[in-house]
């Protein structure tokens, strides 16, 4: 399949992928953001894009004018439509502001099931500010993660740990230089049969617990000295810090907005990294369908994903097909290349 950048309204951009693509089932991962109902206009003056402050003779890239329960009708259609596009591992990051957010929250559990919410992620979006109000400065949006079923794709991503990181959570050394620290081999809970309530080393685990795996594996971890013995005969599991890949990624996330964006509300590619990296495997099919500069597109290309977008503004258009421009072949991976449909 060659990549798609289509040029149309998303309702009928979404009909068109189910009826006439036949892609029902076939999407893995969803990445959208769409207006968020702020009644305004985002413009382009002289090649500069507004993120705040609007021109008055500006060009409109998009239009922002729907409110209230109009703004999330319109929204749960395009969501049905997504759905049914998603395959059985797909899943789907919403992003949206804090104003209209937990609406949204609420729609997305009646499509996709509250059982199939896992995130709701805080995105650090830019600098504190200060402007004179009744409030607390806003320096967040928020990005809501759902899956369709219980078996998405996951490829758990991992944060590189920081010298203090390092400092703080692997503070001992072993003869060698080797930084590491000690856990518990043992979890809570009792079990009546199997290897985790037999003794080890002629020891029980604590009452109302069990050894975190079985006998021959904890003998085999002290036979190789991964057991630190304390003096009065507590084993701990030893973790050294060269052997772990980081530390696991939370739900709150620094990923603030270009300074100079190309488009109104560009969003930062390396938030897009992370989501396509973790969401979806190589040459899943990505989809956003308010593609704005086609920011999500460049990623999903550059991690060798194939790519469908949609978006309705010649300005968004031309910013995505200028961006998309940038990315250097890849010798090793034939990405089909794209084509531009537009829907009448």
């Amino acid at each position: 399949m060659k990549n798609l950048l289509i040029k149309s309204d998303n309702l009928k951009g979404l009909n068109y992928l189910l009826a006439d693509k036949q892609l029902k089932g076939k999407i893995d991962l969803v990445y959208i953001d769409p207006p968020f109902a702020t009644g305004g206009n985002f413009t382009i003056t002289n090649g500069r894009a507004s993120t705040i402050s609007n021109s008055k003779n500006g060009e409109i890239a998009y239009s922002d004018k729907l409110l209230g329960n109009t703004f999330l009708e319109f929204l749960k259609k395009r969501l049905l439509l997504i759905k049914e596009l998603m395959s059985e591992q797909g899943s789907i990051y919403l992003h949206i502001d804090y104003k209209i957010g937990h609406y949204v929250k609420i729609l997305m559990d009646e499509v996709f099931g509250i059982e199939n919410f896992k995130n709701d992620i805080t995105r650090i979006k830019c600098n504190p500010k200060n402007f004179a109000r009744i409030g607390y400065g806003n320096i967040k949006d928020l990005i809501l993660f759902y899956t369709k079923t219980s078996k998405p794709i996951w490829n758990e991503p991992r944060e590189k740990y920081s010298d203090k990181d390092i400092e703080k959570l692997f503070p001992k050394r072993d003869k060698q230089g080797r930084r590491y620290t000690t856990v518990p081999i043992h979890a809570p809970g009792e079990t009546e049969n199997g290897n985790s309530n037999k003794p080890f080393k002629g020891i029980m685990p604590p009452p109302g617990r069990h050894w975190r795996t079985d006998i021959t594996t904890l003998e085999k971890w002290d036979n190789n000295g991964l057991i630190e013995w304390s003096p009065t005969g507590n084993p701990r599991k030893i973790i050294f810090a060269d052997e772990r890949e980081g530390k696991r990624v939370q739900d709150i996330w620094e990923y603030k907005d270009p300074q100079y964006p190309t488009y109104p509300t560009e969003k930062n590619a390396e938030l897009l990294d992370l989501i396509i990296r973790t969401s979806s495997n190589e040459n899943s099919i990505i989809l956003d369908c308010f593609c704005g500069s086609g920011t999500t597109l460049k990623s999903a290309q550059n991690n060798r994903r194939r790519w469908i977008g949609i978006d309705e503004s010649e300005h968004a258009i031309k910013a995505t097909i200028k961006k998309i421009e940038t990315i250097e072949g890849d010798f090793f991976y034939n990405n089909q290349g794209y084509v531009v449909e537009e829907l009448k």
